[in-house]
């Protein structure tokens, strides 16, 4: 009869083989996952070297006890299953013995563990691949369906509320004044500091009314105010989108014969087609107010002669140009940020997930729709 003793804090394990062939595990002290339970590797150990003829358990001197407990009986139950030792938890706490009678009632589900799969590079290459056509299929139908909603808004057969359409108008113009007055206020500082220092030195300052107002109008406006719109207002809208989603709003609405495309996506697309082209002209007012401050604090010249400048440099068609590409970028923004909100999972995580896919996928598609933008209008002379 020999007997083994493990500890961990005020917890304790202990197992002693009696003459009969029975193995007794007693559990003293309060087992209590905050304070460390003891570990089981060497009863195990025991179990496996030398198979009692039974396992009983004594808990007469178990204190406090929580999960970790639950856990250390679950699974030496499992290991005596495997090696078909017959196990007596009459001695344990009446409460344990329903959680563990509870706890082995229902099977785990196949599949719930993760498993470790070796795939090869060709593999892991062939699965990306397929995970980049089902995504490019799914943008594709998302961006017909979104296609035939507006077709049937201009026809006036949409179903959707005007207030939410108003909502989104002032939640997605007016309500990101302040970060775009801020944002390309700097950018057009910064433009006009870096072009200040080389310009002083071929006596050319006052180009840099020439440098910022060309850069915001052409293309800093309207690609620093859709990144901003993106991180605020496409996150926003794959955040709620997410949600409803979440909580099975976008089911009932497809339940009641409502196009959650019409209802819920429409609104949203034209709110930004519509507010993207008037923030991107007040981002270039802004930008150019920002290359002033530089142009009349460092350069000492006049505001009437920097906007005689600015004005001389910029034309109408660079104007447009920006205009233009702003609604572009609304429109990537509202695709980019409803889809990824559609596709969102049911969880709270998943939701945060589809929240940051939509800002890199629509910054993603804003900067190559800029580097296509340079190039055709390079190609057209514009």
């Amino acid at each position: 009869m020999g007997v083994t003793e493990s500890t961990a804090g005020p917890a304790t394990l202990s197992s002693e083989r009696q003459g009969d062939g029975t193995l007794t595990v007693r559990l003293a002290g309060p087992w209590l996952l905050k304070h460390g339970v003891p570990p089981s590797a060497d009863l195990e150990q025991q179990l496996a070297a030398q198979p009692p003829k039974q396992v009983v358990f004594d808990a007469t001197a178990l204190g406090a006890w929580d999960t970790g407990v639950l856990t250390f009986v679950t699974r030496l139950g499992a290991v005596c299953a495997d090696r078909k030792i017959p196990t007596d938890r009459s001695g344990l706490p009446t409460g344990l013995q329903k959680l563990v009678a509870l706890a082995e009632a229902v099977p785990e589900k196949s599949g719930a563990r993760r498993e470790e799969v070796d795939e090869s590079l060709l593999e892991r290459i062939g699965l990306a691949t397929l995970s980049g056509r089902d995504a490019a299929v799914e943008m594709l139908a998302f961006i017909g369906q979104t296609a035939v909603a507006f077709g049937r808004a201009l026809t006036f057969r949409a179903r959707y509320r005007r207030s939410d359409l108003m909502e989104y108008i002032q939640d997605a113009g007016a309500e990101g004044l302040p970060i775009v007055s801020l944002i390309s206020f700097l950018v057009g500082l910064i433009l006009a500091f870096v072009g200040a220092v080389q310009l002083q030195s071929f006596g050319a300052s006052i180009y840099v009314a020439d440098l910022v107002g060309i850069a915001m109008v052409r293309e800093m406006g309207a690609m620093m105010t859709a990144i901003v719109i993106a991180g605020r207002t496409g996150a926003s809208y794959a955040a709620a989108l997410g949600s409803q989603k979440a909580t099975q709003e976008i089911d009932a609405l497809t339940t009641m014969g409502i196009s959650p495309m019409e209802f819920l996506v429409l609104p949203r697309m034209l709110a930004l087609m519509l507010m993207m082209p008037l923030l991107c002209l007040y981002s270039d007012l802004m930008g150019i107010l920002g290359g002033l401050v530089v142009g009349a604090g460092m350069l000492d010249i006049s505001p009437v002669v920097y906007f005689q400048q600015t004005a001389k440099a910029v034309h109408l068609g660079d104007a447009l140009g920006g205009v233009f590409k702003a609604s572009v970028y609304g429109v990537l923004i509202a695709v980019a940020g409803c889809l990824r909100g559609m596709q969102s999972g049911s969880s709270s995580s998943a939701v945060g997930e589809a929240t940051t896919s939509a800002v890199v996928t629509s910054i993603v598609l804003i900067i190559s729709a800029c580097g296509i933008f340079a190039v055709l209008f390079y190609l057209m002379g514009w």
